[in-house]
């Protein structure tokens, strides 16, 4: 199945919000919640995407032929690409009806594992849906990432059950969603968390605990002292603030000061191979991406996602090929160009 057909193929199925463009920029949605969209103008989905762009690859290839190795090990596990399918909840409220959390997550876990990567799941105010998403991590005998919304500890107790059952290789919170509008004034009640709550948090959970939502050092360096093994610095796609500053602009700074310390993932706007090889050139272990591979369930199912894992893949390996280095470590900011 090619990404044209995808993209044809969801057209059709992903209901009124989600325009299922060609390369998901953000603009076509903008300010569009419910739906993929972000908050405000839009303005921070569409910086996301748009500085990776202004990042450039150096070519070299005065280099000898030689094997490209993808591979990347975290927390024990060895995955085929440094990249991983992110967190998306709500799918009927904001994709439509063709899918919903439970069987959304049953294609997405099972095509990840299958092709050698993993998928974070979602979470969400009905308590089933963590709990259809433990499942099926279970199922692929815990290549998944549960990511849990930052509820109150009770409702963390409450979730930390289902996460071990699973045995998930790790876990996650986005501390961001704080800022979700249709989160607020819930139950059970969410928000932000102190250093001391976020450790009492980790100790519960007790598994390698990445917080999703850092955009500064010193965000990083109170995951770390609350006990996190990996941060993700995100911006959660522009949903949750207006003109923040894009997570391209922000990583190098990250990297700089905590590379080794903890397992540095990223996300937002990355949409291709050549953005992934951005990615990891200014620090990051591993890229997140979401919102295509909603448009890849929606337009193929679990062939889709197969099909979009390969075609990041072969992008990463040509962009690889192309810049003279033949492993992940290899990766500098010597391969790329930015002003």
């Amino acid at each position: 199945m090619s990404y044209t057909e995808i993209i044809e193929n969801a057209k059709k199925n992903i209901g009124p919000y989600c325009k299922a463009c060609p390369e998901c920029n953000g603009r076509a949605c903008r300010n569009q919640i419910p739906g993929p969209g972000a908050k405000g103008i839009g303005d921070t989905a569409i910086r996301n995407y748009d500085k990776w762009k202004e990042i450039r690859l150096n070519m070299d290839t005065l280099v000898a032929a030689s094997h490209i190795d993808t591979k990347r090990t975290i927390y024990g596990k060895e995955f085929a690409y440094p990249f991983f399918a992110g967190p998306v909840g709500a799918i009927n409220l904001h994709y439509g009806d063709s899918y919903n959390d439970l069987t959304y997550n049953e294609v997405l876990v099972k095509a990840c594992a299958d092709a050698g990567i993993a998928a974070f799941t979602g979470d969400g105010v009905n308590p089933e849906v963590m709990k259809a998403a433990t499942d099926c991590i279970k199922l692929v005998d815990g290549l998944g990432i549960p990511t849990v919304k930052p509820w109150n500890i009770d409702t963390i107790k409450e979730k930390s059950q289902l996460i071990k059952n699973s045995n998930a290789f790790a876990v996650a919170m986005d501390v961001d969603a704080a800022g979700l509008p249709f989160l607020k004034n819930m139950q059970p009640p969410a928000g932000r968390k102190s250093v001391e709550e976020l450790r009492e948090i980790i100790q519960e959970i007790n598994l390698p605990f990445i917080v999703k939502g850092v955009m500064t050092v010193k965000g990083a360096e109170k995951a770390l002292e609350a006990g996190a093994s990996g941060i993700l610095v995100s911006n959660h796609g522009g949903r949750v603030l207006d003109q923040c500053p894009s997570t391209a602009e922000v990583l190098e700074e990250i990297a700089k000061e905590f590379k080794g310390k903890m397992t540095i993932f990223v996300d937002g706007g990355i949409r291709s191979g050549a953005d992934l090889f951005k990615s990891l050139a200014l620090g990051a272990d591993a890229a997140i991406i979401a919102r295509p591979f909603v448009t890849a369930v929606f337009g193929g199912g679990y062939d889709g996602v197969r099909s979009y894992i390969q075609k990041i893949g072969a992008e990463l390996i040509d962009a690889m090929e192309m810049c003279g280095v033949t492993s992940l470590d290899e990766i500098t900011q010597e391969c790329i160009w930015k002003k």
